[in-house]
């Protein structure tokens, strides 16, 4: 059995990756077990190179095959942003509810048609040689008027999905796995590992 770590330290984004990918023969590992592996820091303009870098980096410092991805918020009334800076958007020590809450102040008196966003993750996966793949998985929906829902984490409480009258933070793990962003993405990234994993 082949082994891969998990780029992330996040214990949310870890539990939901091992999820996503935990039925495809290899051993997932974290951070967690590599104490001295290094905080990557995320400064790329796009979410593409930031899931490049923490997946190289780790790769390189583990000397395992390493998994990362990055993820962004692109709300359209706001001209794209928070885009690749979701994570840190009312400040670098800004937990989800500060974040939240400061979209939905920004959006305040925007009428639900102009309310447009979307999700995209870019997920990579890199040897210690520096061999790197990306995939990409993109979820549109819209910015709700209030937080609803106690699952999920990030932006989850906001992010309302039509299609599904709810928000992702109102669906359970399973039917988040089936429809999300990070799902479509790391779905088409287990391909990429099976096929490492049959080399």
């Amino acid at each position: 059995m082949k082994e891969f770590v998990l780029a992330t330290r996040n214990r949310h984004k870890g539990e939901e990756l091992a999820s996503l990918l935990g039925d495809i023969g290899s051993r997932i590992r974290t951070l967690a077990e590599f104490p001295g592996s290094p905080e990557v820091e995320e400064d790329g303009e796009t979410c593409e190179a930031n899931a490049i870098k923490k997946a190289v980096e780790i790769a390189r410092a583990t000397g395992m095959t390493a998994v990362a991805d990055d993820t962004g918020l692109e709300v359209d009334a706001l001209g794209g942003r928070p885009g690749v800076f979701a994570a840190r958007y009312a400040g670098e020590q800004a937990t989800y509810e500060d974040n939240c809450r400061k979209l939905l102040q920004e959006l305040a008196g925007v009428p639900r048609e102009r309310r447009t966003a979307r999700f995209l993750t870019v997920a990579a996966v890199a040897s210690p040689d520096g061999d790197v793949q990306t995939t990409r998985g993109v979820l549109e929906g819209l910015i709700a008027e209030a937080c609803r829902g106690e699952r999920g984490f990030g932006y989850d409480p906001v992010f309302y999905v039509p299609e599904l009258g709810k928000t992702l933070a109102e669906l359970t793990p399973e039917e988040k796995n089936r429809v999300s962003h990070r799902a479509r993405a790391f779905l088409k990234l287990r391909d990429l590992l099976c096929m490492r994993n049959a080399e």
